[in-house]
């Protein structure tokens, strides 16, 4: 199990062109299957999943992150007064955007294993990410993932481990 997570992880690339194959529901539906799998903090459901396959949203969304032309974006937001009530302020301040990029996280490793590719996208403004998506004003997205097959030039080459830094004690 480690060697194939880790063979999974050395190929996984940040892609932010997409080929014009539609995702299937299947597909979609077996990535949102991973992300219910994810951890939370009190077993909260303490964020949202926004699936969106609309070109009218996608291309608003394009027009301020680099979605480019993925055929399906997930947009992950936070929903921070859930978990305000069992934690407070670190709840509402940490928690629920924590969980919230855990469910993220899961879904670009699911992505990756379905022979799909996407790119962690977090430089939004989160007032206009809300107003595209109809968000409602008790929810922060957080992240935003692109989905869809590769290019046709996609270079699947294995990319060099980086080590962040390690302290120990």
């Amino acid at each position: 199990m480690y060697t194939q997570l880790m063979e999974l992880s050395l190929k996984r690339r940040s892609i932010r062109k997409f080929s014009e194959e539609k995702v299937s529901e299947e597909i979609i539906n077996k990535i949102l299957d991973i992300i219910k799998l994810s951890p939370t903090a009190g077993n909260l459901e303490d964020f949202k999943v926004t699936v969106i396959k609309s070109r009218e949203i996608r291309q608003d969304l394009q027009e301020i992150t680099f979605v480019d032309s993925a055929p399906v974006v997930l947009v992950f937001s936070a929903l921070p007064e859930i978990s305000s009530k069992y934690y407070g302020k670190k709840g509402e301040e940490l928690y629920s955007v924590q969980d919230a990029t855990i469910a993220c996280t899961y879904a670009m490793l699911a992505v990756e294993a379905l022979g799909l590719v996407t790119t962690w996208v977090g430089n939004f403004d989160v007032e206009e990410v809300k107003g595209i998506i109809g968000g409602d004003s008790k929810e922060i997205p957080v992240a935003i993932l692109p989905i869809g097959y590769p290019p046709s030039n996609f270079d699947p080459a294995v990319k060099e481990e980086k080590l962040p830094e390690i302290k120990y004690l």
